[in-house]
């Protein structure tokens, strides 16, 4: 009997298409904006020609804007150069089945040229780049995210046409944590988390957000081109599955005044013994390899925003008390810092998390080394979870932990310097850093919440 459980190789995808359980085959790439884009083949015909030889896509899919219009500037495609094709050839290792399109199968490609060589421009080439070079430093990057949506009970079709105004949020009121709100819907939330399992990745857990009508799903971490590639795969499935449901759900950074999506991505190095590198005995659990890391996040902060925040609803999202980073920080736990780090619970969970990251209409933008443009948190390191008990949050504006101890008062802090952060990874001095917080501070010091903080749980009503 054929082993359905994803991923598939190429002879159980022979046997599935010739019992007639699999008569379509997806192949697709993510586009600059992180979208599937790509093509359905009669089963049989990709087994017979594209899987061995790859098909072909027109060239301007990486040269175009969210609206699929055609963008000045690009080498490789314009109106004065031409729009030609490129080779798009199956990821065996990405092939999967997508149980929320009965009898179909799917693959992520790979981009080339005529000539055989890689479109460097593409996003997925991008980071295979980064994790080459990565790896020549004995380093594997471990990825993980969760992404925040709002569920709305217009359909599509309905949402388009009332200029997506006045739609119906799935929960009338702030649900975060609430069993009673995500119970509401759980039948679409079911299915997303099953077919999602049934595809391949491996879903943790769905809970409800501040927004009205917000949730999240949060999959288990993986290799970096792993969770990229099933972060577009998750987005694009939950889509088609809230489409069949009669619904509608967005993972837009900022779609009313009210709480954002955002994206929380997580991320750890392992060595080349597979343990993670950045548990050592420094404060907190941190080795000196996860010091320099955060420091280098910090420090060339301000230029990822442009691939964090790549719109200007991205950019909505960034306001003061609205749990969105407004400046370059860093802290112990999760919360509005952007940079969070996490090597309390047990030395195998040390990993960094990035909360600059920012929903977009659609996900991992041009490079997909950078975090998804969706809500989601990234996990690097341990083969299971750890557990334990949180610290208080504490946010700082100095140098990780090495350079100074954590505590929980804000002082008042002067800009920092033009010249930017004095950190060198050559020397391996720490920055005199300063940066203006904008998060509010108690009278007594202490971390005081934002102002308009999701409000405590509103009794649930029947």
């Amino acid at each position: 009997m054929v082993d359905r459980k994803p991923p598939l190789a190429p002879e159980e995808l022979r046997a599935l298409v010739a019992s007639g359980e699999i008569d379509t085959v997806v192949l697709a790439f993510p586009d600059m904006q992180g979208r599937l884009q790509g093509k359905r083949f009669a089963a049989q015909f990709f087994l017979d020609e594209v899987l061995e030889h790859g098909t072909e896509g027109c060239n301007y899919l990486l040269a175009v804007d969210t609206d699929m219009n055609t963008v000045d500037g690009y080498e490789m495609s314009s109106w004065d150069r031409g729009y030609g094709d490129f080779a798009m050839h199956p990821d065996l290792a990405t092939l999967r089945r997508i149980p929320w399109n009965p009898g179909s199968a799917f693959l992520v490609a790979d981009l080339a040229w005529n000539d055989g060589s890689p479109v460097v421009a593409a996003p997925r080439q991008i980071l295979r780049r980064q994790l080459e070079r990565l790896g020549e430093h004995g380093y594997t990057a471990m990825v993980g995210t969760e992404l925040e949506f709002m569920v709305f009970q217009d359909t599509y079709e309905q949402a388009w046409n009332a200029g997506y105004r006045g739609l119906t949020p799935a929960n009338q009121y702030n649900i975060d944590y609430s069993v009673l709100g995500t119970g509401r819907i759980e039948p679409l939330l079911r299915r997303i988390r099953n077919e999602m399992q049934a595809a391949g990745l491996i879903v943790e857990s769905a809970k409800g957000e501040c927004n009205l009508g917000q949730h999240e799903i949060a999959f288990r971490y993986d290799e970096a081109l792993t969770t990229c590639d099933q972060h577009s795969v998750y987005k694009t499935g939950a889509k088609e599955i809230a489409a069949q449901e009669g619904v509608s759900l967005t993972f837009m950074a900022k779609f009313d005044e009210r709480e954002g999506n955002s994206c929380h991505i997580h991320l750890s190095l392992t060595d080349a013994d597979g343990r993670n590198a950045m548990a050592g005995d420094g404060p907190g659990g941190m080795s000196p390899v996860m010091r320099h890391f955060l420091a280098g996040q910090l420090a060339a902060l301000r230029d990822f925003s442009l691939l964090y925040a790549p719109n200007i609803n991205s950019y909505k999202r960034f306001r003061p008390g609205s749990f969105a980073p407004t400046a370059v920080a860093w802290a112990w736990t999760t919360g509005p810092a952007r940079c969070a780090s996490s090597a309390t619970a047990a030395p195998c969970a040390s990993r960094t998390a990035s909360r600059a990251g920012t929903s977009t209409p659609t996900s991992p933008s041009p490079a997909w080394s950078r975090p998804a443009s969706t809500a989601s948190r990234t996990v690097w390191s341990c083969p299971r979870r750890a557990a334990g008990t949180r610290t208080p949050p504490t946010t700082h504006t100095s140098p990780p932990p090495c350079a100074r101890p954590p505590s929980c008062g804000r002082t008042a802090r002067s800009p920092r310097p033009p010249s930017g952060p004095k950190w060198s990874p050559t020397t391996g001095t720490w920055p005199a850093w300063n940066s203006t917080r904008t998060t509010p501070r108690s009278p007594t010091g202490s971390c005081a919440a934002p102002s308009n903080a999701c409000n405590p749980p509103h009794p649930e009503r029947l």
